[in-house]
């Protein structure tokens, strides 16, 4: 998923370009977005599969040292994770916006993430989830503000500018696609705390050059653009100090009672990660200030909210769910080599970067013949052809049963449509928000946005929570029906949502 777009532009920095005739910068923020992305899409292919290892739901013959998790437990555990990553985007916007700017907000973030996949490389299930937290809360302050700084390297109308993020975008796809290989094979085949080690080098690269090459960056990116004032900062220490204490106090009598469990702590992460988005978009939605057109267009946006939710629902089972089900029912002989669970997570990156400039280069000819599919359309088909894909995943899931195998093709094709659907919701999401957001919250929109992801992991979490298997065929047909049924929606509802839509197109 890209990152969003910049908030605010500003004068690049002096010193010329040594990365196809952008700034310097570029490079730098290039080079620390991929590593942190390697480090992070490594540690995420890893995840499910060390959470079941050891377990009754793990594959037969797999290594074992893991918690030894149930997959629906495992499951569960990863939603709440992803959803908790682009939850955290928007205090992590704020930090950036209001307490440290763009610049020292990456660094600390960088400084998290790294601690956070140490806590993951050592023993023992309490620094795991330590390490799960910080992790969630480093990647989320990193993402809402690494992207911003781009922007800050290029001044207002720069043509070079687009060119510039798609750059940048590709170091997000180069990162995640080496992460399976270099990380993921050495902790499902050798050691699942040094893969999760190996994790914390590349984050511990990434940060490393950062800083050492930050002298490239935008002055402008070291600037706190709105600062809290001193009765703000009281304001919002006492509130957060009040918070930690009642969640203390709480969880120190569940504790003292003898009646804990993990769901004490995943339920309200998952009802938060529920309740916030919802409360975010009736919010903005009711803001007596802004016009009926911005009003309208609020309305027009939930529409596309929703659907995104229910995509990410399903796209992001493709590290759980189907990880699951190909560790366990995929034969991954591949001309004679056995091939890593894991690496089912380098096809959607490797599938990225051969298929976005195809689509690029499609709808740009389609545009030129005046025959471009509009928004609306572009986005029921992403919703359609995801829906799809889990249609096509109740193929191999009659076909199994019991330690019974299915060719690994079927998993490589159930991918493949997730990429081109991706392609078709994902980009076109972030387009759209920055055109349909009001001019009052034209910096926070794109974080609004990503609490889609966190809305549709939380859903799938609860389902988890709840007990339900999610490797069943019902469910499974369910979650395909409920996006193509959005995705026939939004089709069917075109001229009424294009109409609240007003000048966007």
């Amino acid at each position: 998923m890209a990152s969003s777009p910049p908030k605010t532009t500003a004068e690049p920095p002096a010193g010329g370009a040594t990365i196809f005739g952008h700034p310097r910068g570029l490079a730098t923020l290039f080079l620390t977005e991929m590593w942190e992305r390697f480090s992070y899409y490594g540690m995420r292919a890893l995840l499910v599969l060390y959470l079941v290892s050891g377990g009754p739901d793990a594959a037969a013959g797999s290594q074992g040292g893991g918690l030894g998790m149930s997959a629906a437990t495992a499951t569960a555990i990863f939603s709440v994770y992803v959803s908790m990553v682009y939850l955290m985007a928007m205090p992590g916007g704020w930090f950036g916006d209001r307490v440290w700017g763009a610049r020292k907000t990456v660094a600390v973030a960088g400084t998290v993430i790294m601690a956070g996949h140490i806590c993951l490389a050592l023993p023992g299930s309490a620094m795991f989830f330590v390490g799960l937290a910080l992790v969630a809360i480093g990647s989320g302050l990193l993402k809402a503000n690494i992207s911003t700084m781009v922007g800050h390297l290029y001044k207002e109308g720069d043509v070079r500018r687009d060119a510039g993020f798609t750059i940048f975008y590709m170091g997000i796809n180069l990162g995640a696609f080496a992460a399976p290989f270099g990380i993921g094979i050495v902790g499902e085949k050798v050691s699942w705390h040094l893969g999760f080690g190996l994790a914390a080098v590349g984050m511990a690269l990434g940060l490393a050059q950062f800083l050492f090459f930050s002298r490239h960056l935008s002055p402008h990116s070291s600037l706190v653009p709105n600062p809290l004032t001193a009765a703000e900062r009281r304001s919002v220490t006492v509130r957060t100090l009040a918070g930690v204490l009642v969640a203390v106090a709480f969880y120190g009598i569940v504790i003292a009672a003898g009646v804990y469990t993990l769901n004490w702590a995943l339920v309200p992460i998952i009802a938060a990660g529920l309740v916030i988005p919802v409360a975010v978009l009736v919010r903005i939605r009711r803001d007596g200030e802004l016009s009926d057109a911005e009003q309208k267009k609020m309305s027009a946006f939930i529409w596309f909210f929703v659907a995104a939710a229910i995509f990410w629902m399903i796209y992001d089972q493709g590290a759980s769910t189907l990880s699951l089900f190909g560790d366990a029912h995929t034969e991954k002989n591949l001309f004679g080599w056995e091939m890593p669970t894991v690496l089912y997570q380098a096809l959607n990156p490797l599938f990225i970067m051969l298929l976005a400039p195809v689509f690029a280069s499609l709808w740009l000819a389609l545009a030129r013949r005046d025959r471009e599919p509009t928004t609306i359309v572009k986005f029921s088909f992403g919703l359609f052809v995801v829906g799809l894909s889990f249609y096509v995943f109740l193929i191999p899931m009659g076909m199994v049963s019991g330690d019974e195998q299915v060719t690994m093709w079927w998993l490589v094709g159930i991918y493949l449509m997730h990429t081109v659907a991706e392609l078709c919701l994902s980009p076109v999401g972030l387009s759209l928000t920055t055109k349909m957001a009001p001019k009052k919250y034209m910096s926070q929109m794109m974080g609004v946005f990503f609490l889609a992801v966190t809305a549709g992991d939380s859903v799938t979490g609860l389902l988890a929570v709840a007990g339900v298997d999610l490797n069943g065929a019902g469910v499974v047909a369910l979650e395909a029906t409920a996006a193509v049924a959005a995705a026939g929606a939004i089709y069917l509802y075109r001229n009424r949502v294009r109409a609240l839509m007003g000048d966007v197109h």
